[in-house]
C-alpha cells in the first residue's frame, strides 16, 4: 500500500528518518517542521514527489495550513505520522518552571491534538478514510524520575489513540500509536550517555537505531484498512522498562 503521508517533525531524528523510510516504500511524503531549511533537506533525499511545509503545530492556523497544501497537492491524505514533541528538564516538579510544563504540553499534546483533528476531518471526506500514528513513548505506561510534564502528556496521547481508534470506525479511519524506547536519534543520543534512574544513580542504557522504527510504521502504515496496531512497542531489549522503578 501507498497514498500520501503527512510527517510532522520531520527536519531530523525520527521523523525525518521516517519520512525518507515512507517515500522509498513509494509514499508521496509531506513534511513538516519549523524550519524551512531542514525540511527542505528531509525532501531533498525522497525518491517520491514530496513537499515541505513549514508549520508550528501548537497553531491551528498553521495545521491548517498544512492539511491544506496537502490537498492542494496530492488531493488527499492517506496516512499522519503524529511526531513532533519536545522534552521538559529532568528536575522535580516543584522546580519545574511553569513556562517549560506549559510549552511541552502545547507541542506534545495540544499539536498532535490539532494534527489529528485535521487529519480526522480530511479523512471523514475520503472513501478510502486513513490513519494516524500518534509517537507516544514507553512513558505512555511508565514515567522516568522527574518526568511529570512529558509523561503527562504521553499518557494523554495514548487516551487521544484510544478515542480516535474508537470513534474512526464508522468512517474506516484507524488510529494507533508507537511506544518507543531509546532510539538514536536527538533526544535519545543521550541515554547511551547516563541517565537517571528511579533510585536516584545514572546508569547507562541501551539504544538501538531508527531502522526498526521505521519498519514498524512501515508495517503499520500498510495493513489494510480493516486492521489496526492499536499500540507497539519498540527499544533495545535490555532496556530498563519492565520492572523499573
Amino acid at each position: 500500500m501507498s497514498g500520501v503521508a503527512i510527517v510532522t517533525g520531520g527536519g531530523g531524528g525520527i521523523g525525518r528518518a521516517v519520512a525518507i523510510a515512507l517515500s522509498d516504500a513509494g509514499w508521496n511524503v509531506v513534511v513538516a517542521g519549523r524550519t524551512q531549511a531542514t525540511i527542505d533537506e528531509t525532501v531533498k533525499a525522497f525518491k517520491t514527489e514530496g513537499l515541505g511545509v513549514e508549520c508550528d503545530v501548537c497553531e491551528e492556523a498553521q495545521v491548517d495550513k498544512l492539511f491544506n497544501s496537502t490537498v492542494e497537492k496530492f488531493g488527499q491524505v492517506n496516512l499522519l505520522f503524529n511526531n513532533a514533541g519536545i522534552a521538559a528538564p529532568a528536575v522535580p516538579i516543584d522546580e519545574l518552571d511553569v513556562k517549560d510544563w506549559t510549552n511541552l504540553m502545547a507541542v506534545n499534546l495540544h499539536g498532535a491534538f490539532l494534527c489529528a483533528r485535521a487529519a480526522f476531518r480530511q479523512m471523514r471526506k475520503q472513501d478510502a478514510g486513513g490513519r494516524i500514528i500518534n509517537n507516544g513513548s514507553i512513558s505512555a505506561t511508565t514515567p522516568r524520575l522527574f518526568s511529570a510534564p512529558y509523561t503527562a502528556s504521553k499518557h494523554a496521547i495514548l487516551g487521544l489513540t484510544k478515542s480516535l481508534a474508537l470513534d474512526g470506525r464508522r468512517y474506516g479511519i484507524c488510529c494507533g500509536q508507537i511506544d518507543l524506547g531509546n532510539i538514536t536519534s536527538n533526544m535519545g543520543d543521550a541515554m547511551a550517555q547516563g541517565v537517571l534512574q528511579g533510585d536516584g544513580s545514572i546508569k547507562e542504557e541501551p539504544v538501538i537505531s531508527v531502522q526498526p522504527v521505521c519498519d514498524a510504521i512501515l508495517y503499520m502504515a500498510n495493513l489494510p484498512p480493516d486492521v489496526n496496531v492499536l499500540t507497539m512497542n519498540v527499544m533495545a531489549n535490555g532496556m530498563p522498562f519492565v520492572g523499573r522503578g
